[in-house]
This record gives structure tokens, C-alpha cells and sequence, in this order.
């Protein structure tokens, strides 16, 4: 797959972070902009979503595409010709069933779960923040009648 010593390799992966990447970041900055405040990696929920609004009950994950499993066979099958293919295809097997433990988790607990592509935030951040905008607004729609129903 690459060229790298086993030694660079490992480094790479050491500087690889499991929250305030540069998709998370992003994302954020474009949410605090448009005056939508959460809260960031809430343990309280299952999966430990990277944003969290709480008043919407509404969980998003940042996911990037190697570790999360981004178009699966093509990657399965460049990583079966790879160092230590069994490894990486088994991590990110079990990414995948537990990204989808977590959505059905965070579904029957009532909880809106919108997962973006790291490359889509990179490449397209104000589309994925309409995205969000526009999931909140049918929240709020919802409780705007719950609320008149009162």
C-alpha cells in the first residue's frame, strides 16, 4: 500500500488524534458560527459522539474515511495485499458493526444521529452544516407541537 518504514508508519499513527481532529475542528467552528451550541465528545451517550446537541438530542460523528470503513470492498481489498492485512481489516470490521451498535443505540434512546465523511467537512463543510440545520429544524418543528399541545 506504501512504502514506510514500519517505524514511519507507527508515527503516522501516533499523530493520528481521537478528538479535536482537523474534521471536528472544522465542523465546530462552522456549528459556533451559526449560533448552533453544543457540547463536544459527551461520555454521557453511547459512542461518545464528537458534537453533541443536547437540546435536540441530536449526536454527530465526525468519521474519517480509512478507520470508518469508506467504500469497504474497494479498502478490504486493497489492505488483503497490505503489512499486517488481517489486523487492519479486523479493526476496521469491528469499527463498522460498532458505528452501527451506536447508531441503533443512540436511536432507541430517542437520540437524531448524523455521521459525516471526514473529506465531505474538509471538501464541503457548509453543505454538511445545512445538513445539520436542516435536522434541527424538523426537531423543532416536532416540538413546537408537542409544545401547543400542552
Amino acid at each position: 500500500m506504501d512504502n514506510k518504514t514500519k517505524e514511519q508508519r507507527s508515527e503516522n499513527m501516533r499523530k493520528i488524534k481521537n478528538k479535536d481532529s482537523v474534521i471536528e475542528l472544522t465542523l465546530r467552528k462552522a456549528l459556533w458560527n451559526e449560533g448552533i451550541r453544543y457540547r463536544k465528545n459527551w461520555q454521557k451517550l453511547p459512542g461518545k459522539p464528537d458534537i453533541v446537541i443536547t437540546k435536540y438530542k441530536t449526536a454527530i460523528f465526525c468519521d474519517s474515511e480509512f478507520f470508518h470503513g469508506k467504500d469497504w470492498l474497494k479498502l478490504k481489498k486493497q489492505l488483503s495485499n497490505s503489512n499486517n492485512s488481517e489486523f487492519w481489516i479486523d479493526k476496521i470490521q469491528r469499527n463498522i458493526q460498532r458505528d452501527q451498535e451506536v447508531n441503533k443505540e443512540l436511536h432507541d434512546l430517542g437520540w437524531k444521529v448524523l455521521r459525516f465523511w471526514g473529506n465531505d467537512i474538509k471538501k464541503d463543510t457548509n453543505r454538511c452544516v445545512l445538513e445539520i440545520k436542516n435536522a434541527l429544524s424538523d426537531l423543532n418543528v416536532t416540538d413546537t407541537g408537542n409544545k401547543r399541545q400542552r
